[in-house]
């Protein structure tokens, strides 16, 4: 898949609320449900959606249906939407080939000691580990992004150099990755670390094949989107509702909610394609009809509560 080539006033959002937001709930969530989510989000203009993860069911059972919610999105797919899943291994791409998606995300970190406790090995390790995966990949023409975790702060080792990340993704590209997921996975990044770290790794590898994946644990996100911005990302990650958590962080929020994002966006200007009014019934739908919670987008909250007189 080609990248989206963005103007100075659009900015392209990859919705991963139907894999890193619902992935950690514990009470199993149908299918049906989840196909639905993906759809309601595919109808709000979302053009990117992170739908699956082909990991193993011992480790995340929540995604162990990951071929049958794509096999549902089927009538949706086309050349205006990419459909993503997270793959470990080459098994797992394997399986995001007979489920035909059309890009899949490779994951490593930015500290040594979340990598060994994530996934047992280093850094090194894992990016050789990537190379079988890119190649098939390849062949299949499918575009292949690169997650690197904990790129402003780690749970385990605490602060993380500035170059760290730059350092992984010039390793990734040599690979073959095509696109770099800088994350700040347990939400302590500020928007002054988000700048220096973006700018680094921008010397690394073109500014517009970066996306920014930040948690909104400290409330952080948005400034630290901001901050991205203004380096020159134009791509980034949201979850609906704000849905997922951090396992590493207690009492964390997750991923920043899709809709606050969205409804900064659109008052700074950029075009980000997403009709705010269908994605927020999305997210309150998810929350209450499926989930049984408070819906926790701020945004969303405050427009549907408006909505209601």
């Amino acid at each position: 898949m080609a990248l989206k080539t963005t103007g100075a006033q659009a900015v392209s959002l990859v919705e991963v609320g139907p894999r890193d937001g619902l992935q950690n709930e514990k009470t199993p969530i149908a299918t049906a449900h989840k196909v639905e989510l993906c759809q309601r989000l595919l109808a709000a203009g979302i053009a990117r959606l992170e739908a699956a993860a082909f990991v193993s069911p011992k480790w995340v059972p929540q995604m162990a249906d990951g071929a049958d919610v794509l096999a549902g999105l089927k009538s949706q797919r086309g050349a205006s939407v990419s459909l993503s899943a997270l793959v470990p291994n080459l098994k797992g791409m394997e399986s995001a080939i007979e489920a035909g998606v059309q890009e899949v995300v490779v994951f490593t970190a930015a500290s040594e000691a979340f990598t060994q406790k994530n996934i047992n090995c280093s850094i090194a390790d894992s990016i050789e580990r990537f190379k079988p995966v890119i190649e098939l990949a390849r062949q299949h023409h499918i575009h292949v992004r690169g997650s690197i975790s904990c790129a402003l702060g780690c749970p385990y080792e605490g602060d993380v150099p500035v170059n760290r990340a730059a350092d992984v993704a010039r390793r990734l590209a040599d690979v073959g990755v095509q696109e770099f997921d800088v994350a700040d996975t347990i939400g302590v990044g500020t928007a002054g670390q988000t700048r220096a770290v973006f700018e680094a790794v921008a010397k690394a590898v073109p500014v517009d094949r970066i996306a920014g994946h930040f948690h909104d644990t400290y409330g952080q996100a948005l400034a630290n989107i901001l901050a991205a911005l203004q380096v020159g990302v134009r791509t980034f990650h949201s979850s609906v509702a704000g849905l997922g958590g951090c396992p590493y962080a207690k009492g964390a929020t997750g991923n920043v909610a899709t809709e606050d994002v969205v409804y900064m966006l659109q008052g700074m200007g950029y075009d980000t394609g997403i009709d705010l009014n269908a994605l927020v019934d999305a997210g309150e739908w998810v929350s209450t009809t499926v989930l049984g919670r408070p819906y926790a987008s701020r945004a969303g909250r405050a427009l549907w509560t408006r909505r209601q007189g």
